[in-house]
Parts: C-alpha cells; sequence; structure tokens
C-alpha cells in the first residue's frame, strides 16, 4: 500500500487508503492514508472553536439566570419521571468483543472471580448480535432498538452508487458554502455540515425527552453527538485531526536502496541526521483556509543523547520533553497555525523505537484535543472540557488503539498493549468518576481495549495460525486473558459502588471472537463465475474496482460481510433488471457460495447467504448490501477484497497480526450478557437491550423499537449457561475455545 494518498475522487468518497482507515476502526480492515473525509480543517475550527466558546459562556449565563425557574417548572408539570421506576439507576457496562466462550473458559480457572460473582448473583448468558455482526452495525442496534434495514448502517463502509467509490456509512460532511476571500485566504462563514447518517433515534434521547438524565461515553456511532438531556461522549468513527480514520506517524533514518522509506502506511517521514541533532516537521490536518491548499506543519528537533538511551524532543509551540528507548510519552499539545491567528488544537503521544543503529519514532495519529475540540465530539461541547480538565488530555479517536501500525509493525507488541491498556486507564477513570456521579438515570460506557486486543494477539492461542511466521509466540501469549483480568478488577469496584443500592447492572458485548487464518476475495470469485468482468487487458484490479468495466459487473463485493448487485436504477452503470433477473441472480450467487470449499482445507467456507431483501423489511433496505456473506469460524473477506479488489487467488493465508475477527455468521459470534438481575429468556439479543433500559424506568417503548422486555416480574432466568450451548463445531482449525468440561 503507498505511504502516499492518491487524489481524492469526489467530495463524498475516500481516498483508497483513507477508506480503509474507516474499516480499519472497528475493527476491521487495515487503515491507510486516506482523504481527510472531513475536509473543512482549518475552517471547521475557525468557526467552531470559536461558537464553542461564546455558546458555552451563553448556555452558563442562561443556566444561572433560569435554573430556579426551570426547578418549579418540573416540579409542577413534570413531577418525578423515576416514580414508575423498576430501578432508578441503570448502568450498562459494554466491553467491545467479550467471547462468552474464553470468558467462560477464564471463570472457570478462577481468573475472573467478579464476573463469576455476577453470574451467581444474577445471570450470565450468550448474546445474539445483529447481522452482520459488526461494531458499526451492532452498537446501532444497540442504541436504536432496531435492525440495520431500521437505522441504516450496514458496515464501515458502503458504495457511492453514483461513482462506485467507498464511503463512510456513518457520517456525512460537506464544507461550509458561505466564505469570505480574505486576501490569500478563505474564510468560512458558516460551521460546515457534519450528518451522522445513522437513521432512528438514540433510546437515551427517548429517556432524555421524558426527563430521565443520561451519561453516554464513548458508544460507537455517536459523531456528530445528537442533542439529548444528558451528557455524551462521542466514540467510534471520530476522526482524527487530519480528518481520517486515524494515521500515525513514523520517523526513521532507514531507508531502503532505492532512498525510500522502509515500512508502508501512516505518514512515512525519512530522518537525516547532522550529528546527534535531527530537524524535521510533523505533518498535520489540510489548511483549507489557504487559497494553495496543502498540509499544516509543525517544525520538530530531536537530540539524541549521549548515551543512546533517549531522545530530547522540541515540537514547536510545546514544552521540550524526553523520551527514553521503549517508552510512551504523555500526551503532547500540537498546535497548528493556518493563518488570520486561528489555531487547530490536538495532542499525540511519541514512542522510542530505536536509537542505534537507526533513529525510529513513532508517533499516534494526531487526536482531537478534548479541551480545545476543533470539531464537536461531545454533547455538551463543554463536556470534553470538562473530562480533560478533570482528568487530563485522553484519547478521543474512535479508534484510539493503533491497530493499524502493528500491522504495519512499526510498532511491536508491547509498544500496542501498552498503549492499549493507557487509554483503558483513561476510559476506567472516566466510567468510575460519572458512576460516583450518576444516583439516578442511566450510565452507559463502551470500553474498546477487550476488541482491540483480541483483534492483534487472537493469534496466541492459535500455535499453528498463518500469521504466527516469523513473530514471537509466547511472550504475550496471555494478553487475552489479562484484559479480561482488568475488566474483572473493574467490575469490583462496581460491586463496591452499587451492591446496596437498586441498581440494575449489566455487562455487554456487541460481539464475541474467532480466529481470523484465511482470506476470501469474493470479487475473485466473482471474476471467476463470470459475474464480475474486467476490462481487457487485466486479470487482476488494484483497490476500488479500478479496472472493473460495469457495463458487463453484474455483482461486486466491498466492506467486511457485504456483496452488492450492480441494480438498474439504483447504480450508476446498473445491468441487473429488478424482478425475475434479480432474483435469480441473487439465489444462483448464494447456493454456489453456501457451496464453497477451501481447497487447502477442505472445509466449508460459507455458513449461510442472507438476502437481505428476505432477512429485512425496514425502510433502509435498499441501501443494505443485496447479499450478506455469513462465513464459519476462521474465515472473512481477505483484506484485498474489502477494500474492492479483485487479486488472481480467490483464498489466501491471513498473515497479518490482525489474526482474530467477528465478521463472520452472527451465529458464530455471540456477544455476552451478565447482568445482578434475573432475567426472562434464556436468549436474550442485544436488540432487547435498549427497551429493557427504557421499561425499567417505567417509561413505554417507542413503537418502532424491535426488542422485547427482559425483565418480567417472574423472570427466572438465572446462573451461568450450558457451555454446548456455544456454536464452535464449523470453526477452522484453532478457531474453537476449548472448555474444560467439554475435554473431560
Amino acid at each position: 500500500m503507498s505511504a502516499q494518498p492518491p487524489p481524492a475522487r469526489t467530495a463524498r468518497a475516500f481516498e483508497p487508503a483513507r477508506a480503509l482507515g474507516a474499516a480499519l476502526a472497528a475493527g476491521l480492515l487495515v487503515a491507510g492514508p486516506a482523504h481527510a473525509y472531513i475536509g473543512p480543517g482549518a475552517g471547521f475550527a475557525f468557526v467552531g472553536a470559536t461558537l464553542v466558546l461564546v455558546t458555552t459562556l451563553l448556555l452558563v449565563l442562561f443556566t444561572l439566570l433560569t435554573w430556579p425557574f426551570t426547578l418549579v417548572y418540573r416540579a409542577l408539570r413534570v413531577g418525578n419521571p423515576y416514580k414508575r421506576a423498576l430501578a432508578p439507576r441503570v448502568v450498562v457496562l459494554g466491553l467491545d468483543g467479550m467471547d462468552p466462550g474464553i470468558a467462560l473458559k477464564l471463570m472457570r480457572e478462577g481468573r475472573l472471580p467478579n464476573f463469576s460473582k455476577l453470574a451467581e448473583k444474577g445471570v450470565f448468558r450468550p448474546l445474539e448480535t445483529a447481522n452482520p455482526s459488526i461494531s458499526p452495525v451492532a452498537w446501532s442496534t444497540f442504541t436504536t432498538g432496531v435492525d440495520a434495514s431500521r437505522h441504516g448502517i450496514y458496515d464501515f463502509l458502503t458504495r457511492d452508487p453514483c461513482t462506485y467509490g467507498p464511503m463512510l456509512s456513518s457520517t456525512e460532511i460537506r464544507a461550509a458554502k458561505r466564505v469570505a476571500n480574505i486576501g490569500r485566504y478563505v474564510v468560512p462563514l458558516e460551521k460546515p455540515r457534519i450528518k451522522l447518517l445513522q437513521r432512528s433515534q438514540a433510546f437515551w434521547k427517548l429517556l432524555g425527552d421524558r426527563h430521565i438524565f443520561s451519561i453516554v461515553q464513548r458508544v460507537p456511532i455517536t459523531f456528530p453527538p445528537v442533542p439529548f438531556r444528558g451528557l455524551l461522549l462521542s466514540g467510534m468513527c471520530v476522526p482524527d485531526l487530519r480528518g481520517t480514520q486515524g494515521t500515525f506517524s513514523f520517523f526513521s533514518t532507514r531507508q531502503d536502496e532505492h532512498g525510500h522509506a522502509v515500512h508502508t502506511g501512516g505518514e512515512q517521514t525519512i530522518l537525516r541526521r547532522q550529528g546527534d541533532r535531527i530537524r524535521t516537521r510533523i505533518v498535520g490536518p489540510e489548511n483549507t483556509m489557504l487559497r494553495s491548499g496543502g498540509r499544516m506543519t509543525l517544525p520538530m528537533t530531536i537530540l539524541i543523547a549521549g548515551d543512546r538511551e533517549s531522545v530530547r524532543i522540541e515540537v514547536d509551540g510545546s514544552e521540550p520533553f524526553d523520551l527514553p528507548l521503549r517508552t510512551y510519552s504523555p500526551w503532547i499539545k500540537l498546535v497548528f497555525r493556518p493563518g488570520l491567528r486561528v489555531e487547530v488544537h490536538g495532542i499525540a503521544r511519541f514512542y522510542l523505537n530505536a536509537v542505534e543503529p537507526e533513529v525510529e519514532l513513532y508517533m499516534t495519529p494526531i487526536h482531537i484535543d478534548p479541551e480545545r475540540p476543533a470539531m464537536p465530539i461531545s454533547h455538551p461541547a463543554i463536556y470534553s472540557v470538562y473530562l480533560a480538565k478533570k482528568q487530563g488530555p485522553f484519547a478521543t479517536l474512535g479508534l484510539a488503539e493503533d491497530t493499524w501500525a502493528l500491522n504495519e509493525r512499526v510498532i511491536d507488541e508491547k509498544a500496542f498493549f501498552e498503549q492499549a491498556m493507557a487509554i483503558y486507564e483513561e476510559r476506567e477513570r472516566m466510567f468510575l468518576d460519572a458512576l460516583a456521579q450518576t444516583k439516578k438515570g442511566l450510565l452507559t460506557t463502551v470500553f474498546d481495549t477487550t476488541d482491540r486486543v483480541q483483534h492483534m494477539f487472537y493469534r496466541y492461542l492459535d500455535p499453528t495460525h498463518p500469521a504466527n511466521a516469523g513473530k514471537d509466540t509466547t511472550e504475550w501469549a496471555d494478553a487475552i486473558a489479562s484484559v479480561y483480568e482488568r475488566c474483572d478488577a473493574l467490575l469490583g469496584k462496581v460491586w463496591a459502588e452499587i451492591e446496596r443500592t437498586d441498581t440494575v447492572f449489566m455487562v455487554i458485548s456487541d460481539h464475541g471472537f474467532t480466529n481470523f487464518r484465511r482470506g476470501v476475495n469474493l470479487n475473485t470469485w466473482l471474476k471467476e463465475n463470470g459475474y464480475l468482468v474486467l476490462k481487457d487487458g487485466h486479470e487482476t484490479s488494484p483497490d476500488w474496482f479500478e479496472h472493473v468495466d460495469w457495463s458487463r459487473t453484474r455483482a461486486f463485493s466491498l466492506g467486511l460481510t457485504g456483496m452488492f448487485v450492480n441494480r438498474k436504477g439504483r447504480e450508476a452503470s446498473g445491468v441487473v433488471s429488478e424482478g425475475e433477473e434479480y432474483r435469480r441472480l441473487v439465489d444462483e450467487i448464494s447456493r454456489k457460495l453456501e457451496a464453497l470449499v477451501d481447497p487447502k482445507t477442505g472445509q466449508r467456507v460459507v455458513r449461510k447467504v442472507r438476502a437481505t431483501c428476505e432477512a429485512f423489511d425496514g425502510p433502509y433496505r435498499l441501501d443494505a448490501p443485496d447479499l450478506l456473506i455469513g462465513y464459519e469460524g476462521g474465515y472473512r473477506n481477505s483484506w484485498e477484497c474489502a477494500t474492492g479488489a479483485v487479486t488472481a487467488s480467490v483464498f489466501s493465508d491471513n498473515t497479518r497480526s490482525w489474526s482474530g475477527d467477528h465478521c463472520v455468521d452472527p451465529d458464530v459470534v455471540p456477544g455476552v450478557f451478565f447482568c445482578n438481575r434475573p432475567i426472562a429468556t434464556e436468549r436474550p439479543r442485544l436488540i432487547d437491550v435498549p427497551v429493557s433500559v427504557v421499561e425499567l424506568f417505567g417509561q413505554k417503548r417507542a413503537r418502532y423499537m424491535q426488542g422485547e422486555m427482559i425483565f418480567a416480574k417472574d423472570a427466572s432466568v438465572s446462573g451461568s449457561f450450558d457451555p454446548k450451548r456455544l456454536d464452535q463445531s464449523a470453526a477452522a482449525p484453532g478457531a474453537r475455545v476449548e472448555l474444560e468440561q467439554d475435554a473431560a
């Protein structure tokens, strides 16, 4: 993958590598360099930062002047909104990707005493995930209480039907239309338009409309935040300051024989030493205030210590700091100045890989500074400022744990794990502070560390995993278990806060995990079966369907589980007619894929193909991929398939550090459901959780919500579950989590 982003093709499309970054965020694709899909950049900061300050001051003044009248009004008009509540406080702790099999295994080994206590006093069951079982889809279902055809999110990416190029499925951002030209500057006179594409309504907004207060922290697909009666800090899909889903920087004196950077991915900078001094620059966001454009930069000087065990780093506008080998810096403030005295604030951390024989310095993606946010990352805007003042700078990027950097091997497992746990600790402080303050109402916080660590360390659970070649297989073998243990320790702190209160406490995950040993390029399979045609003279095609002949192509795949039919009237160059031709094609492809066998393993690859026209009946069904591919454990769309490439082979070994996944048939990867109260069903579903929370507060569900209340008065389902319920029989070798009772 090129280290330099190609030119942007449309205002809504990503440049190839950056669109990949969007998918990576979830967990999912490799992120790449990418078009700043938040094009406004500095222009947003010019308007946005000023509005944040002015709006905040006016809000504080208005609140001080009106609060006595507000209290009287609520007492007379609203009364007590909690009077019908079955519980005055509900806490929902989300542990992204926590797997019921791994959790049960560690509980039986005595390593998760607080999870065991929660199961004993209440209930532990697998939690049916969403379809498809991808984080933005599942958490959107949690947020809204509806399926994908009603909230409109089917993947991290979708295709632009006009161009066939990739688009981020969750957010649309457009530059300001009204601008003023001042010399060499272009000054926006209005805010850029940032729109959340998730449809329906968050259940905490429904509660807020009925005067039930909520604190919502880092739930995915909440950027930009939608106003409601409560506090919210946005999660997955918050961009970095460059407008990408996470672009790291790597500075190194190492180069190949052609003078190019040895590594790929991110922002690669070759360093030139002048004795023990190196002068370079940090590349920041696009300067959209300049007519000539270009990226803003910050001068940086690296001074190598005499003992070669550390460096001193001086970044323009920040205090110099010393950085020892293989150690992270604290968050460093980075201030970019596009002109006209405007400042755009970000934060980043540095990690020194090596000094000798070559200098290697890694810098995280530049996060939006929560104390001076250039884009809306919380509701109200002052909430992120409050959190930063209270606990110091913290990660704001949606995919804060830099999986891309580990995949590209610019950092190693130690550096990644330390980064992930530092972010976990930030989130824990945030959550426990909110828990102490929330005596009534809803608190829900999502921790991503469980998901990210399982993605990157799952190969340690499988000695024969293709990704183990040339890598350590022992030092971090306990990484996943240790993260589960950290979550268990957090449960102990929650118990101390809630045990003597009338609080309903749930621990949920959006999906579980399985092995990712083999990639499947559906575009190559479609080509071999005559459904996708390349332009004359081409046998393969790079990312984003570059050589595809749309006039002869009937189907194509983009993203992690979806396949699109090139339909007349929907796609710009559609060739498949609605009605009989469409149904016949969908049935034919489905039958063939469900019979597909991996020639290397002899295993069936696809458990079930679901036609969205049959699986869904919501109003946004037409926006969906026409087929959702439910893989068996161990398989997933290949990295190349996810970005619209056509390769020479259908199957490939997955040799990347990203070795575990969940983009398979939903039945293979249920999530977890723990609660301190019994429930009324043996098979709780993720879609049931928001409905149940609403009704726990004594409120009527919205008519559009599809879930069921699981906390009936006569609820009797308690304790843990029979491990035979875990469907791992079709998993690829090594994907199955062995349980001790099964082995016996």
